[in-house]
């Protein structure tokens, strides 16, 4: 994984953690809302578990069923894997992956909290990024994940990966951000727009042909027509499609320090606020012209 990208997704996302963004802000319970959760999903939880990353509810299509072993890829603060663990009950297992330190405690904090400070026996969190997953092969029935898989430099050793794990038969029920057309330069190339689920993006029928070569079978990915711009609704969040400033590095010359693919590296200004270029892109870009909230659906063979 490109070190720069990692850098810069964990230390933002690990901001996040620690924000105190919530479901007690109204902007964050909006987002969650404008992306498929219901108020009642969202009081079974503990608010903390919502900060707003969300671009749609991949366990409303999922399907599951009591006993089950589901893992979630990202799973941040544990929304996803707590409402998991509900369906599939107490003899089953839900499975948080995320790669952020600071994720990672803010998740299993949330899950211990209905459980006296300890995780209920149905739920595991992991450190670990996702195309490198610390679970066996065919060890899960079903792979879910929230706007997550975006931001992974290389998406074919992730497919390669949820295949590895699922059992045979097992299925894919992932909510995403996927591109419709090709993006501008101008956000393609930003290291921001990157962090927040855009740059990283790829094409739908890119998506699609990247789990079939995997793989999977009876691929489908559909476009919810979510209204991406419901991010904006939170007002000063530095989460998805709406990451706080960074400052560039600069090289010793004197221009600004590129990593790979050219992008500049950044380090995290002291009081973050809303990423000023970001924005400015998405004043000049409607977002919804080339991106979407997409449902993706997949099987491993029996």
């Amino acid at each position: 994984m490109s070190q720069s990208i990692e850098q810069a997704v964990k230390s933002k996302y690990g901001s996040v953690a620690t924000s105190g963004l919530s479901t007690d802000h109204a902007g964050v319970r909006d987002v969650a809302e404008a992306f498929g959760y219901t108020p009642e999903q969202l009081a079974s939880i503990p608010a903390e578990a919502n900060m707003g990353l969300s671009c749609g509810n991949p366990t409303a299509f999922a399907s599951l069923r009591p006993g089950e072993t589901i893992v979630d890829l990202g799973c941040g603060g544990g929304l996803d894997v707590l409402l998991a663990a509900a369906k599939v009950g107490p003899k089953g297992k839900a499975v948080g992956i995320d790669m952020t330190p600071e994720m990672i405690e803010l998740a299993r904090k949330n899950a211990s909290q209905p459980a006296n400070g300890t995780l209920p026996e149905n739920i595991e969190f992991h450190l670990a990024t996702i195309d490198q997953l610390p679970l066996r092969d065919n060890s899960v029935d079903c792979l879910i994940s929230n706007c997550v898989i975006n931001l992974a430099p290389d998406k074919r050793a992730v497919f390669r990966e949820m295949l590895r794990v699922l059992k045979p038969g097992g299925r894919v029920a992932v909510s995403d951000i996927a591109l419709k057309k090709p993006l501008p330069d101008e956000i393609g190339g930003d290291l921001m727009a990157y962090v927040g689920c855009i740059a990283g993006a790829i094409l739908i029928e890119e998506y699609e042909r990247g789990l079939r070569e995997a793989g999977f079978e009876a691929v489908q990915i559909v476009d919810t027509g979510k209204d991406l711009n419901a991010y904006a609704k939170v007002e000063g969040q530095n989460a998805c499609c709406s990451p706080s400033p960074p400052r560039p590095c600069s090289s010793p010359s004197g221009g600004e320090e590129k990593g790979v693919r050219g992008l500049p590296i950044v380090h995290d200004s002291p009081a973050p606020t809303l990423h000023e270029t970001l924005a400015d892109l998405l004043r000049k870009y409607n977002v919804n012209d080339y991106a979407a909230s997409v449902q993706v659906y997949a099987v491993k063979s029996a």
